[in-house]
């Protein structure tokens, strides 16, 4: 008895290790570089189509760049696009603490000012041409907002999809949802990723990729797959969760310090909800909360409202959200063959 016990604990976490090494070298986006951005870190990045000005997607917390396939696959018809795995995530290498010196120390790993020092060092080291339009869902919105307060003469234009209010941690019921429920039940899946039960539940069926469907290659869902048993990817998407309180901190902080330029255009792309899961109470309490952030910081954006989408648009209703991407680019083209 005692040998099938052990069995049922060892055998499951060895295979999938074993399964996982070899995934790695298999299942790499096609025509994805790894880019060397110093301080012992690789950042996956995947360019397509050519053109300027160039379109650069920072995903949602916890995801990797695979979210952006539809958007990124329409928007490659007018001009480059490229998506990138932030460190930890997807197929990205995540730095050792030990070798990060100077000004890395002061942003914590995980958080929005770690990850714009992060892309700002991979526009630079992939040359990456500027001025660019910049498109961040969630928390890839709150570090399109730092990276272009801080860096606002490489962006054209600011996209900011389903954006997480600055102040949303203050409201007592969301912080109870997200760290009494959320997290956990994030931990709970690098867990199951470590013991090998992901995958066994994936064999099963009993597990789903976050983007299927007969429009999605299966390329694209065997990645998604490695990464949900991946304990080091499902780690990183705990730490996002975990730490975006002091994420959106940050991006509060540095508005104040530093107001965004008058020449960077704003869009905001909103569903009828933040997440159509969540109990009514508390996606009213983050609309409000959104709504009065955005006034406060961007009077002047343009909005753009999304009928039957929530943060999952950008791949449950992925040509709608291409449709305004196109738009902002075509008229920026327009403008530079003007001139």
């Amino acid at each position: 008895c005692w040998k099938i016990l052990l069995l049922v604990i060892f055998v499951p976490p060895f295979l999938n290790y074993a399964s996982l090494q070899r995934e790695r070298q298999e299942l790499g986006p096609k025509g994805a570089q790894l880019i060397d951005v110093g301080l012992g870190q690789k950042i996956s990045l995947i360019c397509k189509g050519h053109g300027q000005p160039v379109v650069i997607l920072d995903a949602p917390t916890g995801m990797s760049s695979d979210v952006w396939y539809h958007v990124q696959e329409s928007i490659s018809q007018a001009t480059k696009v490229c998506a990138y795995d932030r460190v930890g995530l997807g197929f990205s290498w995540r730095v050792m603490e030990n070798q990060t010196t100077g000004m890395e120390k002061v942003w914590r790993s995980s958080t929005t000012g770690r990850m714009v020092d992060d892309l700002h060092r991979l526009v630079k080291a992939a040359e990456i041409a500027t001025p660019f339009i910049l498109v961040g869902s969630e928390l890839g919105a709150l570090n399109g907002r730092f990276y272009s307060h801080i860096h606002d003469a490489q962006v054209l234009d600011l996209v900011l999809i389903s954006p997480i209010p600055e102040d949303v941690f203050e409201e007592e019921k969301w912080q109870q949802y997200w760290y009494t429920h959320l997290v956990p039940t994030l931990q709970m899946m690098q867990l199951s990723a470590a013991a090998g039960v992901s995958r066994l539940l994936l064999i099963l069926g009993l597990l789903q990729p976050t983007l299927r469907g007969d429009d999605v290659t299966e390329a694209v869902v065997q990645r998604q797959k490695y990464l949900l048993s991946n304990p080091a990817h499902q780690s990183s998407a705990v730490d996002e969760h975990f730490f975006l309180n002091e994420s959106a901190s940050q991006v509060r902080d540095i508005s104040k310090f530093k107001p965004l330029s008058s020449s960077t255009s704003v869009t905001v792309i909103v569903g009828d909800s933040f997440d159509e899961e969540l109990p009514a109470h508390l996606n009213q309490v983050f609309a409000e909360l959104q709504r009065k952030a955005l006034e406060r910081a961007y009077p002047q954006a343009h909005r753009i409202h999304i009928q039957g989408a929530d943060r999952r648009m950008i791949y449950k209703k992925p040509s709608s959200v291409s449709k305004h991407l196109l738009e902002l680019v075509s008229k920026r083209q327009t403008k530079q063959q003007r001139q």
